[in-house]
């Protein structure tokens, strides 16, 4: 029987190589590539910039298949502490910190940043238009009880958008776990996108990444202005990390590691910078590479160092020794104090 069925097995090639021979070579190609699988972070996936990187990197690697899994920052780390995915792509770094502290990340690259923006109604009910960060969410927190009705609308759910929110309402003087209960403040539990909508729907103010706000606003899907922006608080640093292969079976160490790699090198690094220029007029997303080499310009440097490196024994790192392979080289050869330790030193 097992005979018969590889005769017939033959016999099905040899017309299809005979009639089709395209789609024989076709499907033996694809079938001789290796998937590998990367949970990122739904502002990089929803505007398009994965569809080109995928495009781009797949005629050039003609053996790998890019697969991405979107998600929310948290959800996207579960998904790669669980085996499903080879590497992340993610932009919090207290969540990034935790998933390598614990062990199950390896070789973190910054490849990536933009801004987060506070955006809101065109008529500006609270009045937020050009104040910093930290006074533009006391307004909105004063003004929403005083209206007792709903002004705010956050994520809330574990992404990198959410965790940065928090980190600024905190700055600001808010608890976020009390105020989220009030009737001004909304949770959406969902991505970017659909948190747009309900805040355009609505008339609500909201954080976004500037990514997605922007594909939203081209496409008429929100009528939100920006109103806060350019800001050192709302960096917004994306960053690939390897899964532990040690820690998590299965992971395809040197495909993430060659992805990685091509990710923070020149043309990757090109094709980042001019994405969204033709559908935007801008870059919705700007490379980091360059900046972390040469440390300029400064104030992008700085704000990156202080928002996303990781103190580790008294000095900030991209991604501190112990949690570097063997092959890893560091951007930045020369290790960066932290700032009370420049001023002791100068004091001397």
């Amino acid at each position: 029987m097992k005979r018969e069925r590889m005769l017939g097995f033959l016999f099905l090639m040899l017309v299809l190589i005979g009639t089709g021979s395209g789609f024989v070579w076709n499907y033996l190609q694809f079938h001789n590539k290796e998937t590998l699988v990367i949970s990122t972070t739904t502002s990089l996936f929803d505007t398009g910039l994965l569809d080109e990187i995928k495009i781009v990197y797949e005629e050039t690697h003609q053996n790998v298949l890019l697969a991405f899994i979107s998600a929310g920052t948290g959800i996207a780390i579960t998904h790669a502490m669980n085996g499903d995915a080879d590497a992340i792509l993610v932009h919090s770094p207290s969540q990034e910190k935790l998933f390598m502290e614990q062990n199950f990340g390896v070789d973190r690259r910054i490849f990536s940043y933009n801004f987060f923006v506070i955006i809101g109604p065109s008529d500006d009910p609270a009045g937020i238009m050009g104040l910093n960060v930290t006074n533009a969410l006391s307004q909105i927190y004063v003004y929403g009880r005083s209206l007792n009705t709903s002004l705010w609308i956050s994520r809330d759910d574990r992404s990198g958008t959410n965790t940065k929110e928090i980190a600024l309402w905190t700055q600001a003087g808010m608890d976020y776990d009390l105020i989220k209960e009030e009737p001004w403040f909304l949770s959406s539990g969902t991505g970017m996108g659909s948190t747009l909508q309900i805040a355009g729907e609505l008339e609500l103010y909201t954080l976004a990444d500037i990514g997605t706000y922007l594909n939203y606003y081209s496409k008429g899907l929100t009528t939100l202005q920006e109103l806060v922006s350019s800001d050192a608080t709302l960096i917004n640093v994306y960053s690939a990390i390897i899964v532990n292969a040690t820690q998590v079976e299965g992971v395809k160490y040197e495909l993430a590691s060659d992805f990685i790699q091509w990710l923070i090198d020149s043309d990757a690094q090109e094709l980042i910078g001019i994405y969204g220029q033709a559908d935007y007029g801008q870059s919705i997303f700007m490379p980091a590479t360059s900046v972390l080499q040469t440390q300029s310009p400064s104030d992008i440097f700085n704000w990156i160092r202080d928002n996303a490196f990781f103190d580790f024994n008294g000095t900030l790192y991209e991604c501190p020794p112990p949690w570097r392979s063997d092959g890893y080289t560091p951007i930045i050869p020369v290790l960066m104090l932290k700032m009370e330790q420049i001023v002791r030193e100068i004091e001397r």
